[in-house]
């Protein structure tokens, strides 16, 4: 046997797992990565977020299928494929969520390791934190954690507008207290991206017993009488390659790790029956509860040439290289915030904002003309829920995601939505914007009604990239894996992702799925 742990995937939980397991010179790790090297500009320059969104060489480029409560649009799911996975291409907000999410965790798992206090010193022990140690942050971790070295006026308008709407200006999200709004702190280290890849794995790349491959996908695991002994790879010349192990964890995330299991045989036996992979493991559960944040877009022009539309590439570029400041360090999403909405069901913010000074439509693919500034604003916890499926039974084939939005019986995700678009409209009218607002381009001055509104969503409404759940952790039989990430029924094999979330976390995903790398690696017998 080669290697004692398989890795499957390089990205925000897998880095943090081949970093802790290989720091025991006795353990040979393999991580496997199916996309290539983070070394480029674009990832290592935190504006270059800009160019990477329909860069195919480091995306999936996933779409759904069509969503029957979005006019049957197939909406676009950009994922990591890249070392550092979704943490190398997202927008570096580093935000954990609320305490309440995984005391809620912990009581759907009879698990107390992880509730929030068995997971704040994780959090706590990862983090490097410019501002310093204290009762929510660590300074001597490997992940960057900064404030923002540049943001625009027009940040400071928002913040000044939330403050006039009647919310408090908060400092630190992920402080005493997550509602208000304010600047977010991003995963940057030096005016540079902080991706899983560059805080964990770089920094280890040279231990002998850590082996890294890359553009090699993994094509299905080895299961042998019940046990996980492998993983079958294709390499990037197209040759399939058995690798055999003590112990396999997938790290794929929340469309992948679900796909690799239905194709090695764990999942419905009756959809695998269908796709004709052969049954290795009926456990019907393995790609249901998926869950994400559905966001919608407020645009308004911008009366003066003060945004991000039009900066000069060169001139930004030069400048970051030169100094690390400047445009070049901003992350676009530069300030947000969070509330609670008149429908708020507990004591947790229901609705979660990002602003950014320049106009952005279809997850800036299409380029609007002249200037304006955007506010993102979507539901924490929706109750719809979606699945994802095979295709077929080929590897190299995207799987059916069927995102399911707005599709709880009752509509209240719905009328939740509506309420996060009027929220936007009433923060953007504030006078903080008095000096810069023309007029808005979405909705749009003809969109007033609630009839209106919601058409509006049904046309516009898009993910703001947090998948979770598909391969859900619980204490009952149905779940997918343990509370210690263990798959049902198949042992030497566990998932360590946000695919195993019980539920959505009340704000971005991508530090949640670090803690849990953290939290699997200590369960895998490393110490952090």
């Amino acid at each position: 046997m080669q290697f004692d742990i398989i890795i499957v995937g390089a990205g925000s939980a897998g880095c943090v797992l081949a970093n802790r397991l290989s720091a025991n010179p006795a353990c040979r790790v393999l991580l496997i990565e199916a996309g290539g090297s983070d070394w480029h500009p674009y990832i290592r320059m935190p504006a270059g977020i800009a160019k990477l969104a329909g860069h195919k060489r480091f995306n999936w480029g996933y779409t759904t299928e069509p969503e029957p409560q979005l006019n049957n649009r197939r909406l676009w799911w950009p994922r990591g494929k890249v070392l550092g996975g979704s943490s190398a291409i997202n927008a570096m907000c580093y935000v954990r969520g609320a305490p309440q999410d995984y005391d809620r965790w912990a009581e759907a798992t009879s698990e107390p390791a992880w509730s929030w206090e068995a997971v704040l010193p994780l959090f706590r022990a990862m983090e490097r934190n410019t501002r310093g140690a204290n009762a929510f942050h660590g300074s001597s971790g490997e992940l960057g954690v900064s404030d923002l070295r540049h943001h625009n006026v027009l940040t400071d308008a928002f913040i000044d507008a939330g403050v006039s709407f009647g919310l408090d200006h908060n400092a630190d999200f992920n402080g005493a207290a997550q509602t208000g709004v304010g600047l977010y702190q991003v995963t940057q280290q030096g005016g540079l991206r902080h991706s899983s890849a560059a805080a964990f794995l770089a920094p280890v790349r040279h231990r002998p017993n850590l082996t890294v491959w890359t553009h090699t996908l993994t094509e299905r695991v080895l299961i042998d009488n019940g046990r996980a002994i492998g993983v079958q790879v294709r390499t990037r010349g197209g040759a399939s390659r058995r690798i055999e192990a003590g112990e396999v964890v997938l790290c794929g995330g929340a469309i992948n790790s679900p796909h690799l299991l239905l194709l090695s045989g764990i999942g419905p036996a009756d959809h695998l029956r269908e796709m004709g992979v052969p049954l290795a493991h009926h456990l019907p559960s393995v790609g249901e509860n998926l869950q994400d944040h559905l966001d919608i877009c407020t645009l308004t022009t911008c009366t003066q040439p003060i945004t991000y539309d039009k900066v000069s590439v060169l001139a930004a570029g030069l400048q970051f290289w030169l100094t690390r400041q400047g445009i070049g360090t901003s992350n676009a999403a530069e300030g947000g915030g969070f509330m609670r909405s008149r429908y708020a069901t507990d004591d947790r913010c229901d609705l979660q904002f990002h602003f950014v000074p320049a106009l952005l439509d279809d997850h800036g693919r299409g380029r609007l003309p002249g200037y304006g500034y955007t506010l993102h604003a979507c539901v924490l916890h929706p109750r719809s829920r979606g699945q994802i499926r095979l295709r077929n039974a080929d590897p190299t084939v995207h799987p059916r995601i069927f995102a399911n939005y707005l599709s709880d019986q009752d509509g209240f995700d719905l009328q939740r939505m509506v309420e996060a678009v009027r929220v936007s409209r009433a923060i953007l009218g504030q006078s903080a914007f008095q000096p810069w607002r023309g007029p808005e381009i979405f909705p749009g001055q003809q969109v007033s009604s609630g009839a209106e509104i919601i058409e509006f969503l049904r046309q516009k409404a898009e993910t703001v990239y947090h998948p979770v759940g598909s391969c859900r952790m619980g204490q009952d039989a149905d779940s997918v894996v343990d509370p210690h990430l263990r798959v049902r029924g198949i042992a030497g094999l566990r998932v360590a992702d946000a695919s195993i979330m019980p539920e959505v976390l009340s704000g971005n995903t991508n530090a949640a799925a670090m803690m849990i790398g953290l939290r699997a690696s200590q369960w895998l017998g490393a110490k952090t």
